[in-house]
């Protein structure tokens, strides 16, 4: 048995050509993403499904791990509008919205206009998010979930499609101000940067010192992104996944009848998490060719969608619990 989000119908004939295109349009992705980016191959494939998903992601590494490089690298290979913006203690919203100036015409009128601020692009890179006051992060807020934003009473609508990929040093707290749990939220996953293999190190230091660097090339055009994206929609999604998916995002909620969630969690991920999880097992299914997506999605997909959703208790955070830790348990147990 498989549950249908209501869209306009689609015959199965049309669904697996429509498929068959996506899989060769998110191919030459891959391969114009890793032209650039060596290894990392998680990283990419966890962006990318975010991006297809059609939602935002957070990715939080050290320096020197590319996350910038790979956010340049995207908007090229996607063809979209990209804007960075660098986060700073200074920064204020109307850096990032926009704001309003008056001007007077030949006759003496006097009026406002509008000048749009770097948020009115297709991918914004918003660098070092944390090191902005809360009240500039909350600028985002209302264009990462509503795609618009108010100015002085009056709504401006933001280009289609609208991705915002943040970076995030997880070392250098002093100066930075922890995300709000409302912006976390918006944010479909956290992606994790670690230190790259060996040989992917090794192709790094052969190919990134000499003369030239590799370069991007633009694949894809963000029409086409957005009906990949309307087609990750459309796919068919098993009952045992969305099972799954209620049975994993339930049991991360304190008072759920979970033990080991009562002792250790504070507050657990909303309806929101779930949201996500079912966009992003179709995306991942999408993205290793499959026509559906599998369990196996959800077991994948569990630790970046719910880790920045969720806060430990103090005393599990004492006994040096993590959240990775809590999700890896909750995994096991669908």
């Amino acid at each position: 048995m498989s549950v249908m989000v209501k869209e306009s119908p689609i015959s199965e004939k049309d669904m697996i050509a429509e498929a068959e295109k996506a899989l060769a349009d998110i191919s030459r992705i891959r391969d114009g993403v890793g032209r650039v980016i060596f290894g990392q191959e998680s990283v990419v494939e966890r962006t990318l499904v975010a991006l297809l998903a059609g939602g935002h992601a957070l990715l939080v590494g050290v320096p020197g791990l590319a996350k910038t490089k790979l956010v340049e690298t995207l908007g090229i290979v996607l063809g979209l509008d990209s804007r960075r913006i660098q986060f700073t203690p200074d920064l204020m919203p109307s850096d990032i919205l926009g704001s309003e100036v008056m001007e007077q015409d030949e006759t003496g009128k006097r009026s406002f206009r509008f000048i749009s601020g770097p948020i009115f692009a297709q991918l914004l890179m918003a660098d070092e998010i944390n090191r902005a006051s809360p009240r500039t992060q909350s600028a985002l807020l209302q264009a990462m979930q509503e795609y618009h934003v108010t100015i002085a009473g009056a709504r401006h609508d933001l280009p289609a499609p609208f991705h915002v990929l943040a970076t995030q040093n997880p070392l250098e707290q002093e100066g930075t101000y922890p995300l709000p749990e409302a912006q976390l939220d918006r944010f479909l996953m956290q992606v994790d940067i670690l230190y790259p293999e060996i040989e992917a190190e090794r192709r790094i230091l052969l190919e990134t010192t000499g003369i030239e660097d590799a370069k991007a090339q633009n694949v894809l055009q963000p029409v086409r992104l957005k009906e990949i994206q309307t087609l990750i929609r459309r796919m068919p999604v098993p009952e045992s996944v969305v099972e799954a998916i209620l049975t994993l995002v339930r049991s991360a909620r304190p008072g759920q009848g979970n033990a080991e969630t009562d002792k250790n969690v504070a507050w657990g991920p909303g309806p929101r998490a779930s949201q996500a999880l079912m966009l992003c097992t179709r995306a991942r299914a999408l993205y290793d060719g499959r026509l559906a997506p599998s369990v196996d999605d959800v077991r994948a997909l569990a630790e970046p969608v719910l880790q920045h959703r969720m806060a430990l208790t103090f005393a599990a955070r004492a006994e040096g619990t993590s959240v990775r830790d809590v999700v890896a348990k909750l995994v096991k147990g669908i």
